[in-house]
């Protein structure tokens, strides 16, 4: 049975954003999910952030992991530092470019790209019109990785301001 772990970016993923109703949707099918909450969502610190990823992987062992925004950024770390990282899925949905210059998030960039990122299949979806990665970027970062790559027209950062609450496409992807 799989094991989904979701991670939000800056300024957490609550309600009416896709992935807190992702993680509604696999629970009540009785999926087992995690969407923990990190710290600092607001104001967040790298080595506050990756200390916290490695207790909760360490804890509830994902075999599928879903990143928003800045968890990308995160995940990238993470790989960085364990390389026998051995999940079937990754998502990584709405990433920042590596070299973001954004005071607040001045601890997790610029960011490495990490030999691997531990997954058997890897998506990463953007959009044309996310101020946060250009699609040029976005697609490098894929054909480096052989990911699959998914782009949505005018999703905005792909979150509830951009109408991303209900994803049908998500879930079908990680339950499949």
């Amino acid at each position: 049975m799989s094991r989904v772990l979701i991670l939000h970016g800056w300024g957490g993923s609550d309600y009416p954003h896709w992935q807190s109703w992702l993680a509604g949707e696999l629970a009540k099918d009785y999926g087992i999910v995690a969407f923990p909450k990190l710290e600092d969502i607001d104001k967040p610190n790298l080595d506050e952030w990756l200390e916290q990823l490695c207790d909760i992987v360490n804890y509830f062992k994902p075999n599928i992991v879903v990143c928003h925004s800045l968890a990308n950024t995160l995940w990238f770390w993470y790989a960085s530092g364990n390389e026998n990282i051995k999940l079937d899925k990754l998502f990584l949905v709405a990433m920042p470019s590596l070299n973001t210059n954004q005071d607040e998030l001045s601890s997790f960039f610029p960011a490495p790209m990490p030999e691997s990122l531990g997954a058997k299949e890897t998506y990463i979806v953007a959009s044309n019109n996310d101020i946060w990665c250009s699609v040029d970027e976005a697609k490098e970062i894929a054909n480096h990785y052989g990911a699959n790559f998914k782009l949505l027209e005018s999703a905005g950062h792909i979150n509830d301001s951009s109408g991303y609450g209900k994803w049908e496409w998500i879930k079908e992807m990680v339950k499949k």
